[in-house]
């Protein structure tokens, strides 16, 4: 009976220090970031019979498991993901809409000095400082192009860069977490749940979910599982797949992820969303590619439109009209693999029909095949040799030998345009003012009907097949970076107020309450001294018998 009771109050006594161990543990982890209380859980040993029925044997240590719920946990990760995309985007495209709408920096007040500037040549066709001031402003109209694509340029470049640091953040994210599921896995094969680690994986997988988008599969041992995009696998029990920032593509300026192994790399980057990273490649490829291609198509049209009015014209000497601008030159970029020698030579032919796509050149081993990026339906096809029309362009593959089934080009018609504007003449006698006259060699010193056309291009809707003036085109573009950014900036708000909600319910469920440790605190020690006053008296009754034994 004794020693029942001697068991009875051990047990009891190494409870509820262990009780109490776990409450000071708490209440030093109150400012940790991440950390989960934790809870002792105590059960009943099993009662042993005797002659007058069951009788207790006491207490033991169930387990010290944490406070956790997976779904906030789970909900928490994925607002952490999309506060971590909008943030960035937000970011992005305030700068964008900043440039592009800057009553300054912007292009809207040089196109229209510009515009001014021709009608002061229809106003005075014959003023020679009225035709330097038209070409001085021309000049001035290129480097404002130029200038907007220059900081555009940059925001590209750095873009580019920090998809490589986020690249770098999340492999380094992956590792961590594989070392983790390796030290888990081993402690839950004691029979252990390791607490402490479990707040550490835990910290990295939010961390990660900041960077990109993933998903979590618990493992039996323990461990967990990390998908990215649509189930590729970057960590796997103790194992962490590399992601590499790689610019192998045909254009050697635009970063992509890859996953690699020993064997083979392949290419996620148009699967990869949410976080940091897929806020990057969100800002190029939705805000970026297609501002920068509606940009180049405006400096194209103005320079398509105004070229061929131009050389309608004639110039104060009767001489006919040449080129005022000179044409931009498409991009067009092969991929690495290609067999083929030469490039296509891609033109303009009509303002109108130029869009802000981008084009896919692809030969299938019998024909060259045009698609708009993005989709795999031909927009037109050709024979090697052949001149492809589309879209506003004529594509002449002539120059192009021994294309193999697979090869490729990027056509980027607008991408790059806006870097190009320039004005090609340089004597203010050259601007074709007049139209040709009825009678051969009259003069034309007065006439300013083609400037009046020309002046005219301003307003005229040359572009979008003919729903767009030049002007119009640039306002449209401003419009849609500032719908872009106010979304973008509705959506940030959106969702860092859904990440605190998130952070709140778990700092409810797994925060450490110092009122509630204060009083936990108070009852373990209570229990505490009452297990050794139980031990004490066991001791009391043991001196007892064996006092009376001697006798």
């Amino acid at each position: 009976m004794t020693s029942g009771v001697f068991g009875i109050g051990t047990s009891a006594l190494l409870a509820y220090q262990r009780a109490l161990s776990t409450t000071g543990h708490n209440i030093a982890n109150v400012g940790t970031e991440g950390y989960s209380r934790q809870r002792v859980d105590l059960a009943v040993r099993t009662p042993q019979f005797s002659g007058a029925g069951y009788f207790g044997q006491g207490v033991d240590i169930d387990g010290v498991n944490r406070i956790t719920d997976q779904f906030v946990q789970r909900q928490l990760m994925d607002n952490t993901s999309g506060a971590g995309r909008q943030q960035v985007f937000y970011q992005y495209a305030q700068r964008a809409d900043n440039l592009l709408a800057d009553a300054d920096a912007g292009l809207s007040p040089v196109l229209q000095q510009f515009f001014a500037a021709v009608q002061d040549v229809a106003n005075d066709p014959t003023s020679t400082t009225a035709r330097q001031v038209l070409i001085s402003q021309g000049e001035a109209l290129g480097d404002r192009f130029a200038f907007v694509q220059r900081r555009m340029d940059e925001q590209r470049q750095l873009v580019e860069g920090q998809i490589g640091a986020a690249v770098t953040d999340i492999n380094s994210l992956a590792q961590g977490i594989a070392g983790l599921n390796q030290q888990i896995a081993e402690a839950s094969g004691r029979g252990s749940a390791p607490n402490d680690l479990l707040d550490q994986r835990d910290a990295l997988l939010e961390e990660l979910a900041g960077k990109i988008s993933v998903q979590t599969l618990p493992q039996d041992d323990g461990s967990v599982n990390v998908l990215i995009g649509t189930g590729q696998s970057l960590v796997v029990g103790n194992q962490a797949t590399t992601l590499v920032a790689t610019r192998t593509g045909a254009d050697p300026t635009r970063t992509e992820v890859a996953v690699t192994s020993p064997n083979s790399s392949i290419r996620v980057t148009e699967l990869l969303s949410g976080g940091e990273l897929g806020a990057l490649l969100d800002v190029r490829r939705d805000l970026l590619d297609p501002a920068q291609n509606a940009l180049g198509r405006t400096a194209v049209g103005l320079a398509l439109s105004f070229n061929e009015l131009h050389a309608q014209g004639v110039d104060l000497d009767g001489v006919a009209g040449g080129q005022f601008f000179t044409l931009p030159n498409a991009e067009v970029l092969g991929a690495r693999g290609n067999t083929a020698t030469g490039a296509p030579t891609v033109s303009y032919t009509d303002a109108a029909a130029l869009t802000t796509s981008d084009y896919r050149l692809n030969f299938d081993g019998v024909e060259w095949q045009v698609t708009r990026a993005g989709s795999p339906t031909p927009l037109a096809t050709g024979a090697p040799g052949d001149t492809i029309a589309v879209d506003g362009l004529e594509i002449d593959l002539a120059g192009l030998a021994g294309a193999a089934a697979g090869d490729t080009f990027e056509i980027r018609p607008t991408r790059t345009a806006a870097a190009q504007l320039d004005v090609a003449i340089s004597d203010p006698r050259a601007f074709a003012a007049a139209l040709p006259p009825d009678t051969p060699g009259a003069n034309v010193a007065g006439d300013n009907r083609n400037a009046l056309a020309l002046a005219g291009l301003s307003t005229e809707r040359v572009l979008a097949n003919g729903t767009s003036s030049i002007a119009g085109s640039y306002s449209e573009l401003v419009a849609s970076v500032g719908v872009k950014t106010r979304q973008a900036e509705l959506s940030a708000a959106a969702q860092g107020r859904m990440l605190e909600d998130s952070q709140a319910q778990r700092d409810s469920v797994s925060g450490v309450n110092l009122d509630e440790e204060a009083a936990n605190l108070l009852r373990y020690q209570q229990a505490y001294q009452a297990a050794a006053q139980v031990i004490s008296v066991a001791n009391n009754m043991f001196d007892t018998l064996l006092g009376a034994v001697r006798r």
